[in-house]
């Protein structure tokens, strides 16, 4: 049986990881272990992850942002020889329960990425319509970059394997990685492969991308995927 890591990333989110955290632990021990990256936060998280024996906590002493929180996700994998990894977000928005489609999907097709999507089924939480106009743009985009159609282009619901991890160890973007780390996947050779999931609105919390920001972001996300478009593989 694979060596499983259910990564957490998390900044200030006292008040949904402790709910997160009871899920995943109410589906069993056995099937997978669980760090939670505390990503500088200047609330009750550390102190609501401690609280679970069976749970790894890794606090960072600043705020590195999701892209650094994730990766140092990736290397505590490496580091104590996962077999795969799975992202899930700590503001609940990703079901425990839905992991298992993500294991099942890579069981049967052995793709280095997995990524669970809002969009495939269009069941549960969609988001608003504004970001799906963004979301779709993107999708637009990185079928240009990669000729890879993926729906959910954002979703960070998502499952790597061995290799993988030890790509993302080495080489994973700062802000709003996911757009962008598809571009580098693809040039790296790994086999990409989506799967319907239900997801929840975020349960706590506030999004990092509001209002004008989203411009930023769109715009700041293109050029990233350019740069890692044209940028050679190391």
């Amino acid at each position: 049986m694979s060596k499983t890591l259910i990564i957490i990333p998390c900044y200030n989110e006292e008040e949904s990881i402790g709910t997160l955290l009871k899920e995943l632990l109410e589906i069993g021990n056995s099937l997978f272990e669980i760090v939670v990256i505390n990503d500088g936060s200047i609330d009750k998280t550390a102190a609501v992850v401690s609280q679970y024996n069976n749970v790894a906590l890794v606090s960072l002493p600043v705020n590195l942002g999701i892209g650094g929180a994730v990766q140092t996700g990736f290397k505590y994998a490496l580091e104590n020889n996962f077999d795969i990894a799975v992202q899930v977000d700590g503001d609940g928005q990703h079901p425990p329960v839905e992991i298992s489609k993500l294991l099942n999907v890579y069981q049967e097709t052995q793709c280095n990425i997995v990524i669970g999507s809002r969009f495939i089924a269009k069941q549960g939480f969609q988001s608003s319509g504004l970001r799906r106009m963004g979301i779709f743009y993107l999708r637009w985009l990185n079928k240009i970059f990669t000729q890879i159609d993926i729906y959910d282009i954002t979703s960070g619901f998502r499952l790597f394997d061995k290799k993988a991890i030890e790509l993302v160890s080495r080489n994973y973007p700062d802000e709003y990685p996911e757009p962008e780390s598809l571009v580098i996947f693809a040039k790296a050779g790994f086999s990409i492969v989506e799967t319907p999931v239900i997801m929840k609105s975020r349960q706590s919390g506030k999004s990092s991308i509001r209002y004008f920001s989203q411009l930023y972001y769109m715009i700041k996300v293109t050029i990233a995927m350019f740069f890692s478009y044209i940028r050679k593989v190391k």
